[in-house]
């Protein structure tokens, strides 16, 4: 870290010890979470930056956040099919009925988790219980008030649910989370495919069965009673495999996650970006305008930045702009950058990656590294999709560790030296996007626009 650089990156290591020791748990849509935008509004306004809040409404749980759902839903299919095996051998009517009931019930499970818990929609938000979260930001612009391009620095205000047995029972705990998540996510998946098979034997037998094709009859017979029988024997297994999916998390706010690494430090991070440039204005880029954005409710589906790009795509504030989310910076051994998001699709700007990678080497960062994001998503893919050139910043251990969404994510794990080192690689971006930007310029007037030519006329012999 530049020395010109350490009382901003201790501040920001301030910020985050205010943030996970004083305000603490921030769940989505939380007091907690709203305190911390009004902290963060408080520190806009000491640095003479006005604060912008905005305000919108969600679904804590309709996302990711309410995954657990996926398991009580596996258990209410697997009793479904248990009813369906009873009472399937004394009415074929109600075996038929039973089974339809459990797989259309099944399939909207499945529909519901695909849209919503992995591609982040929000179309099936209004079936749960709402909550209400802010997105706070402060613009920075140059004296004159004329810019060509902007650059927003975000971090999400925050925190998740923690999850169980990760903390108290170290790397095997972790493996038990995830071990229990596959067990449950393979018991749902079984369940719907034998309520999709006891369907549709169903459906045979109730159309042979009054027929005259006398093998036929006895064949869907023998095939309703095996299934009826599978149905019966293995639904208490898939009831205790969907039961592991329902522990995915625990909701109490008390013992959440305080949200040091992730992410106190981006919020912290980019507040001091704004900061180092309002109080250091000849090193401000020409014609740019920062913009430090504290995008709330990530952990619940990215409904923060989904929130700001819907708000302002249209009034031009994303227009010609990059965007800087910079999320969870704790671990000094493991500078990366996020060049995408696996479950969301998409890759994001190459340039921006370039640069980071380039700016880590500058600081000092030996090795750093690349990779996709493989389970979840970050804030950069709202504004990505939104044609913001947009990139993740983090340095964070991408190995199953006790720290991870546990309240073991405390300041006191690692040190302002790393904190401040992340502000550096930062500004080392912005100051490349800036010389961009400059170059686009120069080539701009180098090449000024070719005017219109007439159009050639031939002469008309009379």
């Amino acid at each position: 870290m530049r020395e010109e650089l350490r009382k901003y990156g201790d501040e920001a290591y301030d910020i985050v010890k205010y943030a996970a020791n004083e305000i603490g748990p921030r769940l989505p849509g939380s007091e907690g979470e709203n305190k911390l935008h009004d902290y963060m509004a408080s520190r806009l306004e000491e640095i003479d930056v006005k604060p912008v809040k905005e305000k919108f409404v969600f679904a804590p749980h309709a996302s990711i956040g309410g995954l657990p759902y996926a398991g009580w839903g596996g258990i209410i299919g697997a009793v479904g099919l248990l009813l369906a095996g009873i009472f399937g051998s004394m009415s074929a009517f109600a075996g038929l009925a039973l089974s339809f009931v459990t797989f259309v019930y099944m399939a909207g499970l499945w529909t519901w988790l695909i849209v919503s818990v992995f591609k982040y929609k929000t179309c099936f938000d209004w079936c749960f219980k709402h909550a209400v979260s802010h997105n706070t930001y402060g613009e920075l612009l140059p004296k004159d008030g004329k810019y060509d391009y902007t650059v927003f620095v975000s971090g999400h205000t925050d925190t998740s649910w923690t999850l169980k047995l990760s903390a108290s029972q170290g790397k095997a705990g972790f493996k038990s989370v995830v071990v229990r998540l596959a067990i449950g996510a393979v018991s749902v998946g079984i369940v719907t495919v034998l309520a999709l098979v006891t369907f549709i034997i169903a459906c045979v037998f109730d159309g042979v069965q009054n027929g005259d094709n006398v093998d036929a009859m006895i064949n869907t017979a023998r095939a309703s009673a095996v299934m009826s029988y599978i149905n019966l024997f293995s639904a208490p297994l898939w009831v205790v495999g969907s039961f592991f999916l329902t522990m995915y998390n625990e909701k109490t706010e008390c013992i959440a996650s305080p949200g040091a690494m992730d992410n106190a430090t981006g919020i912290a991070i980019a507040y001091e970006v704004l900061k180092y440039y309002r109080e250091n204005p000849d090193k401000m880029p020409a014609r740019c305008r920062i913009v430090d954005v504290n995008c709330g409710a990530e952990e619940s589906g990215l409904r923060g930045s989904l929130a700001f790009t819907r708000n302002h795509k249209d009034d031009g504030m994303l227009e010609n702009a990059y965007h800087l989310n910079v999320d969870s910076i704790a671990d000094k051994e493991h500078f990366e950058v996020i060049n995408g998001d696996a479950w969301l699709c998409p890759h994001f700007d190459k340039g921006l990656e370039d640069m980071f990678v380039d700016a880590m080497k500058e600081a000092g960062i030996e090795n750093p590294g690349k990779m996709a994001n493989p389970v979840g998503g970050c804030d950069s893919t709202p504004f990505q999709k939104n044609g913001v050139k947009s990139i993740t910043f983090a340095a964070q251990n991408p190995e199953m560790t006790t720290y991870y969404h546990t309240y073991m994510d405390v300041p006191e794990r690692f040190e302002a030296e790393t904190v401040g080192l992340g502000l550096d690689v930062v500004l080392r971006v912005i100051d490349k996007i800036a010389a961009a930007e400059e170059a686009k310029r120069n080539a701009a007037v180098e090449t000024p626009a070719q005017p219109a030519t007439e159009p050639k006329t031939e002469a008309v012999e009379e």
